[in-house]
């Protein structure tokens, strides 16, 4: 019984030197031996590796793409003006050596220096740079820059900077008002010009409506004068060439015309004598109907 017991505490101590003489590295992790605080090996590849218990420690950091987000700040621009700016890096431990002698190991350390080098590169750029420009601009010039120039220090803390995006830029609360109302006089004052414009122009357009449309009139009443003058000269041919045919019926015609003009209405009245050139025809007839009587008598 006390050999099996034993065999037991064999097999329990040669489990516990196992596991402490093993350590696994994740797909997701960086690695690195120490032997009495001095750096042995690094860079491990996932799997099981293994180490000297207490002799020799291990370190793992995250090698995934990690985001370092602080709270926003205010920054001043060229114009001196305050603006609420909030950013975020993403970053990457890429030289595990490197990062544990600059910060020990601690990401915390890292992300606090990360933080300050970004926060004061940004101080500078906004410094650069108008209102507008940041705004709208310009700013993916801005993170561009940035990331750029802080990944260059970065590099001494053993990680890279992915990327650097400015979320959001605001005015502070004590002039963000003021601001507005600025921007909405402005908008409404160039509304204003543009109604201004639009009235010139639809004057302009109707003025020339207009003149265009009274060219077309004075051309219709021409063309119009034009053709009554032609069809007035064709009539006034047209009689002169009956008039000289049969100037008899010609004043006999004219005549009716004019008895019908004048007794267009039933109350019209004319006092004339009755000789008078007017009822020449009346006359005539009525003597050219006894005439023709006593010619037929006659015969």
């Amino acid at each position: 019984m006390t050999r099996f017991y034993t065999v037991l505490v064999v097999i329990g101590i040669g489990i516990v030197t196992f596991l402490a003489s093993t350590f696994t590295v994740h797909e997701t992790e960086r690695a690195l031996k120490l032997q009495l605080g001095e750096i042995v090996s690094a860079d491990y590849d996932p799997g099981l590796h293994f180490r000297i218990p207490v002799y020799q420690n291990v370190y793992k950091f995250d090698s995934r793409v990690l985001t370092l987000d602080a709270e926003p700040r205010r920054l001043l621009t060229i114009e001196k003006k305050n603006l609420i700016v909030d950013a975020f890096v993403k970053w990457q431990i890429m030289d595990v050596v490197r990062f544990y002698n600059s910060t020990g190991g601690n990401e915390n350390i890292a992300r606090q220096r990360l933080h300050q080098f970004v926060r004061n590169q940004l101080a500078d750029e906004f410094a650069k740079r108008t209102v507008l420009e940041v705004i709208s601009g310009e700013r993916a010039v801005i993170m561009d820059t940035v990331r750029r120039v802080t990944n260059a220090r970065a590099a001494e803390l053993g990680v890279t900077i992915r990327d650097v995006r400015i979320k959001k830029v605001e005015l502070p609360e004590s002039v963000r008002e003021s601001v507005y109302q600025r921007m909405e006089q402005e908008r409404v004052a160039a509304a204003t010009e543009f109604r201004a414009e639009g009235r010139e122009q639809a004057q302009a357009i109707r003025a020339g409506a207009e003149r265009e449309a009274e060219e077309i009139r004075a051309d219709a009443r021409r063309e119009g004068e034009e053709i009554r003058g032609r069809g007035d000269a064709e009539a006034t041919r047209i009689f002169a060439e009956a008039h000289s045919e049969d100037p008899e019926f010609f004043g006999f015609y004219r005549s009716l015309q004019a008895y019908e003009r004048v007794f267009d209405e039933a109350r019209d009245v004319m006092v004339l004598e009755p000789d008078s050139e007017f009822f020449r025809y009346f006359g005539e007839a009525e003597g050219r109907d006894a005439h023709d009587g006593g010619e037929e008598g006659d015969d």
